[in-house]
């Protein structure tokens, strides 16, 4: 019995040594790694239109605060407020954009809002020498996402901006100027 024993014990060690080198092997695998590098991204504003102008704003009776005009991404005036006469055409700038082809692009504002310094020297007895311009709009939109373009197949697209102008009571006449700063991102 005793070899029996000694044999059952070789046994055993011998099936516990391929039991444990099977549970010790390894395998491996392997996956794709992949990068791709997207072309420069640039905006410039077309030098033929290259403001957002509110038209010509004047007096027509007292304004008791500071009020808003308006206009649109297509250079659509709003109403003009009650104590102006708004008249002239308006015009909003033009921005190209290049990229890669068929990328979507955010477009994104520096500032909510921008300061329109007076021209000049402005008329004494006037309590309002600068306006601000801001709640910018633009043309792009991409399904549901607003200011977002979808570069061409070219790699190249163009939007609009609009924006609103605050226009304060006792504003001194004459002509401000500001500007809007933009700057694009691949979505």
């Amino acid at each position: 019995m005793s070899k029996f024993l000694r044999y059952a014990a070789i046994g055993a060690a011998v099936a516990s040594f391929g039991i444990a080198s099977g549970a010790q092997a390894a395998t491996t695998a392997q996956a794709d790694v992949t990068a791709k590098i997207l072309s420069t991204l640039a905006v410039s504003v077309d030098p033929s239109q290259n403001t957002l102008d509110f038209g010509t704003i004047g007096d027509s009776g007292p304004i008791t605060g500071d009020v808003t005009l308006a206009v649109s991404a297509a250079g659509v005036k709003g109403t003009c407020p009650t104590g102006l006469t708004c008249g002239g055409t308006a015009t909003v700038p033009l921005f190209h954009v290049t990229g890669a082809n068929n990328k979507a692009v955010n477009i994104n504002f520096a500032n909510a809002s921008e300061t329109l310094a007076y021209q000049g020297t402005a008329p004494s007895g006037f309590a309002a020498k600068t306006m601000t311009v801001g709640s910018f709009v633009t043309n792009a939109t991409n399904g549901s996402t607003n200011n977002q373009l979808v570069l061409d197949s070219t790699g190249g697209g163009t939007f609009q901006v609009g924006g609103t102008l605050t226009v304060h009571q006792d504003q001194a006449p004459g002509t401000y100027k500001g500007t809007v700063n933009v700057s694009v991102a691949y979505n």
